[in-house]
C-alpha cells in the first residue's frame, strides 16, 4: 500500500517509559482496566495502544491518537491530567526514564487495519531544515513498499503542548524528548522477519537527508482500545 496523503489534522501523544520490574503486572492491570479506558473516553481521542519493547527490558511505548494536536491541550484532557486517580498516582511513581511527546501528523502511507498492528518500529530523530518534505514523500513511501509493512507515518513534535505542566507530570518527573520528528512503521510480523524498512526508506530518498540523534525501538502489541465512534466507523 503506497498511497501517500499529507495531513496536519491528526494528533499523537507518545510516552516511553520503563516500569519497575516488580510492578509490571500491576502496571498492566492499571493501564488495561482503568487508564486507557479513561483516556479514550475524552472528547477527541480516537485510540490508545500499549506496546512492549522486544527483549527482556520492562520498557513500554504507550500512545494515544486524537483528532488533532489541540485535543492534547484541551480543557477536558488537562482536567484529567490534573486530577489523577489514586491508582494513577500509584502507577506513575513506578515509571523510570519517562519521555512524553505530543506530535502533529505530517504524512502517512498505507491504511489503518481493522486491528491494531501487532508490531511497530519507532524512530525518533532530528532533520536538517528542508528535509522534512523528503521524508513525507520519498522516505515513507519506500519504507511502506516492504512486504509485511502495513503503514508508515511521520510526525512532527509540538513542544508548546508537550511542555504544559500538569499534576501527573509532577509525579513521574519526565518531560518531552529533544528530537523533532517521529516515524511509526507498523508491520504484521516480527521485525526480524521483515526486510529492513528503514534501509529501504533511506534508499528511496531523492537525495541524502541523514537523521540526527536517532533512537530506534521495536515493539510488540500488548493492548489497544478504540473510542466507540471509531469502532463503529465514525469520527471520534
Amino acid at each position: 500500500m503506497t498511497d501517500t496523503h499529507a495531513t496536519t489534522t491528526g494528533g499523537l501523544m507518545a510516552f516511553w517509559a520503563s516500569i519497575d520490574p516488580d510492578y509490571v503486572l500491576r502496571y498492566q492491570q492499571w493501564h488495561n482496566c482503568e487508564h486507557i479506558i479513561e483516556r479514550v473516553s475524552i472528547p477527541g481521542f480516537r485510540e490508545g495502544r500499549r506496546y512492549r519493547v522486544i527483549g527482556d527490558s520492562p520498557q513500554f511505548l504507550m500512545f494515544y491518537e486524537t483528532d488533532g494536536p489541540a485535543v492534547l491541550g484541551s480543557e477536558a484532557y488537562l482536567a484529567a491530567l490534573n486530577a489523577p486517580t489514586d491508582w494513577t498516582r500509584e502507577a506513575l511513581r513506578h515509571f523510570r526514564d519517562p519521555v512524553r511527546n505530543v506530535y502533529t501528523t505530517i504524512a502517512e502511507v498505507g491504511l489503518a487495519s481493522a486491528f491494531a498492528s501487532p508490531y511497530i518500529t519507532a524512530l525518533q530523530f532530528d532533520l536538517a531544515p528542508g528535509d522534512e518534505d523528503l521524508y513525507a514523500d520519498d522516505w515513507i513511501a519506500a519504507a511502506c513498499r516492504i512486504r509485511g509493512v502495513t503503514r508508515v507515518r511521520l510526525f512532527r513534535s509540538n513542544a508548546a503542548i508537550a511542555n504544559i505542566t500538569t499534576s501527573e507530570r509532577a509525579i513521574y518527573g519526565g518531560g518531552p524528548g529533544s528530537q523533532t520528528h517521529l516515524v511509526f512503521i507498523e508491520h504484521d510480523r516480527p521485525p526480524d522477519a521483515v526486510h529492513d524498512p528503514v534501509a529501504a526508506g533511506d534508499e528511496g530518498l531523492a537525495r541524502p537527508a541523514p537523521r540526527h540523534h536517532e533512537t530506534r525501538g521495536h515493539y510488540w502489541l500488548e493492548m489497544a482500545h478504540r473510542a466507540p465512534a471509531v469502532r463503529e466507523g465514525g469520527a471520534a
